[in-house]
C-alpha cells in the first residue's frame, strides 16, 4: 500500500530499510492492528491463573484470572485457524474456519457440562447468540458509522445469516413451548426432543456450509479473503503452517485447562459478586470466548468492510446455534447426562427479541451509527434483566 493510500485511511507511513540490493518494507503497527498487541499483553495472566488455581486462592481471583487469560488464547486460536484455512484453500479452509471458529466457546461449555452445570452451558449458548447479534454487530455498526456516514453491504448474504440466527432462535423456543420443564415425568422426553432438534440443526448447518462455500460462495467473502489488510488485522500474516499448528495445539490445551478451573470457580465467584450463574453464562462467559473475534469485526467495520464485519458477527452467532449447541447435546449423551434444550423464559425472550430486531437493520443493505447504538441499547437492557433475574 502506498503512503498516500495509508494517509487516506488514517494509517502511518510505511518505513523502508535496505538489505543488500533488495528493498524491504517494515511491517507497520498502526490502528489496523491495535487489537492484536493489546490482546497478547493479557497472556501475562496465564501463569497467574494457574498459580491461583493450584494455590487455592479466592474463587473470584481464580475466575477473573482465568477469564482474562482465555481472551488472548482465543485470539491466538482464531488467528492460527484463519491462516491454516487460507493455506488449505477455499473449500477445506472455509470448512476449517467454520467448524473451528468457536472452539474456545465449545471448550468452556464442555467443561461446564462435565462439571454438571447445564444451566451455565445453556446460558453461554444464549449469551453467544445474543452477544454476536446485538453486541458485536451493534458495536461494529456504531464504530463504523462514526467514521463513515452510511455503510453498505450485501443484503442477500446478511439476510441469509440472519435467517440462520432465526432458525437458532426457533430451536430454543420450541422446546420451551411444547414441553413442561418442571414435569419430572417428561425429563426423558425432553432429552429426546433436544437430540432430535440437534440432528436437524446439524444437517442445516452443513447445508449452510455447502451454500456459502460452494453454490453461493460469491456472496461470502470471508472464507476466500485474500486482502493483505485483513490478514494484518487477524495477525496471521507471515505465519508458517508449523507455527500455526503449534500455536493452535498449545492454545487449545491451555484453554481446556483454564476452562476447567474457571468452571469450578463459577458458582462461588458468582455468589461473591452477587451475580446469578445465568448472568455469568449469558454475559461474562460469552464475552470471554468471543472477545478476539469481536475486536476483528469492529476493526473491519471501521475500515468500511461491513460485509466482512457482518459475516464475522452473524456467522459466529449462527454457528453457535447450529453447530456448537447440537454438538454439546451429542456430548451430553456421550457423558451419560443428556442435556435438554429447555431454556429459561428470559433466555428465550432474549434470543427471540434479538432475532426480531435484526432484520430491521440488515434488510435494506445499509447501516449508520444510530442503528448500531440501538442494537447496543437492546443488549444493555437484556443484560440488566439477566443481572436482576
Amino acid at each position: 500500500m502506498s503512503n498516500p493510500q495509508r494517509r487516506a485511511l488514517g494509517l502511518p507511513d510505511g518505513k523502508r530499510r535496505w538489505s543488500g540490493s533488495k528493498e524491504t518494507t517494515l511491517r507497520v503497527v498502526g490502528p489496523e492492528r491495535y487489537n492484536i498487541p493489546m490482546l497478547n499483553w493479557l497472556l501475562i495472566f496465564v501463569p497467574l491463573a494457574f498459580l491461583a488455581h493450584f494455590l487455592h486462592w479466592a474463587p473470584v481471583l481464580i475466575f477473573g484470572f482465568c477469564a482474562v487469560s482465555i481472551i488472548p488464547l482465543a485470539g491466538l486460536m482464531g488467528r492460527a485457524t484463519e491462516y491454516l484455512g487460507e493455506r488449505l484453500g477455499e473449500g477445506p479452509g472455509g470448512l476449517l474456519n467454520a467448524t473451528f471458529g468457536n472452539a474456545c466457546e465449545l471448550i468452556i461449555a464442555f467443561s461446564a457440562l462435565r462439571a454438571g452445570l447445564p444451566e451455565v452451558v445453556k446460558a453461554s449458548i444464549t449469551g453467544s447468540i445474543v452477544g454476536n447479534v446485538l453486541l458485536v454487530l451493534g458495536l461494529s455498526i456504531f464504530c463504523g458509522g462514526l467514521r463513515h456516514q452510511t455503510q453498505t453491504f450485501n443484503k442477500t448474504a446478511a439476510t441469509t445469516l440472519a435467517t440462520l440466527c432465526g432458525l437458532g432462535a426457533i430451536s430454543l423456543i420450541v422446546p420451551a413451548v411444547f414441553t413442561a420443564p418442571t414435569d419430572a415425568v417428561h425429563v426423558g422426553r425432553q432429552a429426546k426432543i433436544a437430540l432430535t432438534i440437534a440432528i436437524v440443526l446439524f444437517v442445516t448447518y452443513f447445508a449452510s456450509l455447502w451454500f456459502s462455500l460452494k453454490t453461493h460462495h460469491h456472496l461470502f467473502t470471508r472464507a476466500a479473503e485474500a486482502d493483505s489488510e485483513a490478514e494484518e488485522a487477524l495477525g496471521a500474516k507471515h505465519w508458517s503452517v508449523r507455527r500455526s499448528l503449534i500455536v493452535l495445539a498449545v492454545s487449545t490445551i491451555v484453554v481446556a485447562c483454564l476452562s476447567e478451573a474457571l468452571v469450578h470457580a463459577v458458582e462461588s465467584a458468582a455468589q461473591t459478586l452477587g451475580m446469578t450463574k445465568v448472568f455469568v453464562g449469558v454475559v461474562l462467559v460469552a464475552i470471554i470466548g468471543n472477545a478476539a473475534e469481536h475486536s476483528t469485526a469492529v476493526l473491519m467495520a471501521m475500515k468500511n468492510r461491513m460485509d466482512l464485519a457482518i459475516q464475522i458477527a452473524l456467522g459466529s452467532g449462527a454457528q453457535i446455534a447450529l453447530f456448537v449447541a447440537p454438538l454439546l447435546v451429542f456430548a451430553s449423551w456421550m457423558l451419560g447426562q443428556p442435556m435438554n434444550l429447555n431454556f429459561t423464559l428470559g433466555e428465550v425472550a432474549a434470543v427471540g427479541l434479538s432475532v426480531i430486531i435484526l432484520p430491521l437493520v440488515v434488510l435494506d443493505g445499509e447501516s449508520n451509527w444510530l442503528e448500531g447504538l440501538q442494537l447496543l441499547a437492546v443488549y444493555v437492557i437484556l443484560s440488566i434483566g439477566f443481572f436482576f433475574i
